[in-house]
């Protein structure tokens, strides 16, 4: 199995419309080959006292996949490449970390 984490910030004040681009691509994803978590989050509010925060313009995007090959098929699929041209203007940066359970 591949998790990912992947951290994307809008440009400021720009969050609620990238999240609903993400909302309306979500069930595409969800029935891709592979695909076995899809889903987004951000910070709790309130949250404890000892929690760091991504900020108002961030959300993380926690996924799980079969497979390397499921994840690269995903990252190619044409709902991905529309949904990336649709919130390209909105976006000031993406971290995506692709990891390896121990």
């Amino acid at each position: 199995m591949i998790h990912v984490v992947a951290v994307l910030t809008a440009k400021p004040g720009k969050r609620d419309a990238v999240l609903k681009e993400f909302r309306a691509n979500v069930p595409n994803v969800r029935a891709e080959k592979g695909c076995i978590e899809y889903g987004a989050a951000i910070d709790a509010d309130p949250g404890p006292s000892f929690a760091a925060k991504y900020g108002a313009d961030s959300f993380v995007v926690i996924e799980k996949w079969a497979d390397l090959d499921a994840l690269k098929a995903h990252s190619v699929a044409p709902h991905q490449k529309a949904f990336a041209e649709k919130i390209k203007d909105l976006m000031a940066n993406r971290a995506v970390y692709v990891l390896s359970p121990v």
